[in-house]
């Protein structure tokens, strides 16, 4: 049986799961991987490869980085080696028509249950918005941003202890197990793929350094999913002594007072109102520190605060 031949495009772990799946199965000729620039990251500015090119790498699978994908001479090398199909799962750029056009299929390993949740930050926007469930959607490519057909779809629940690391690490082998369990029977035509339903199409943008700043106004449930939905990148925060002050974990428990306040202080435990509600804090990080447990904090630089501080503006 001749296999298909690939070009599989994608950047983060969730993408880099995807592509050893396709890898161990077997079944495909995986032609180049595509994935994003190298970036310097962390303080010391260190150039890091993303997982999808680490992946590639050990199976020395031809890479292509461009930093723009539309008229480069990436994409013309990339047509040229007459793939079948594309299979993407996160690239973080748009596919050109032309390279579409270039291809029998292309098909996306989507991290949402569409129409809900369009664009590049679905995951965060389910638990953000306290959603009892996310999902993968195996969705044809178009023009457009995810709005092609969908081929398949798979749904996990949301729990109280899932934070965006966990639910990627879940959707990633949840979008792995269903695109190799629906792909071969798309491909010899045994699929029909389902349009959307546009009056239900909701959007996920990518998150704004804004909305990463905790409103204490909200209500302790909005917090801690906003919280949560944020972990481990790129951390939701709020102020203290007019820096920032990333919050990685928090309880939600009983209490009132005025938003951003400390209303409960030992030598473990800092309670902070809420709207509605309060939250203990669990997990801190300190401007120019690292991440501590709340305990080490409040031994240390937070020994002087007291109940009637405040965080924020």
């Amino acid at each position: 049986m001749t296999k298909s031949k690939l070009i599989f495009m994608g950047t983060p772990d969730l993408a880099a799961t995807v592509l050893k799946g396709i890898i161990a199965d077997g079944s495909y000729d995986i032609l180049a991987v595509v994935t994003q620039p190298d970036r310097a990251v962390g303080r010391k500015k260190e150039i890091k490869m993303t997982p999808v090119k680490e992946v590639a790498l050990e199976h020395n699978l031809p890479v292509y980085q461009p930093e723009k994908l539309s008229g480069s001479q990436e994409m013309s090398d990339i047509m040229a080696l007459g793939a079948d199909g594309i299979v993407t799962a996160a690239f973080g750029q748009f596919l050109p028509g032309k390279l579409l056009d270039s291809v029998d299929f292309a098909v996306n390993v989507h991290g949402s249950l569409l129409p809900k949740y369009r664009g590049g930050a679905p995951i965060q926007y389910a638990i953000i918005n306290g959603d009892k469930e996310a999902g993968i959607t195996i969705m044809e490519m178009v023009r457009q941003m995810d709005a092609g057909d969908m081929i398949a779809k798979a749904a996990i629940p949301i729990t109280d202890e899932d934070n965006l690391g966990t639910m990627f690490e879940k959707l990633a082998i949840l979008g792995r197990d269903l695109l190799l369990k629906t792909l071969p029977d798309y491909i010899a035509g045994n699929i029909e793929p389902e349009p959307q339903d546009e009056t239900q199409v909701t959007f996920s943008p990518n998150i704004s350094s804004e909305e990463e700043r905790i409103d204490w106004t909200k209500s302790n449930q909005e917090i801690f999913n906003l919280i949560r939905g944020l972990n481990p990148w790129p951390i939701a925060h709020t102020l203290w002594n007019g820096k920032r002050f990333k919050i990685y974990e928090v309880e939600r428990v009983d209490g009132q007072g005025q938003p951003g306040y400390i209303i409960e202080k030992t030598k473990k435990t800092l309670v902070v109102a809420t709207g509605n509600g309060a939250l203990s804090l669990k997990r801190v990080q300190p401007f120019g520190k690292p991440q501590m447990a709340i305990s080490d904090f409040l031994n240390g630089l937070g020994r002087d605060l007291e109940v009637g501080d405040s965080f924020g503006e």
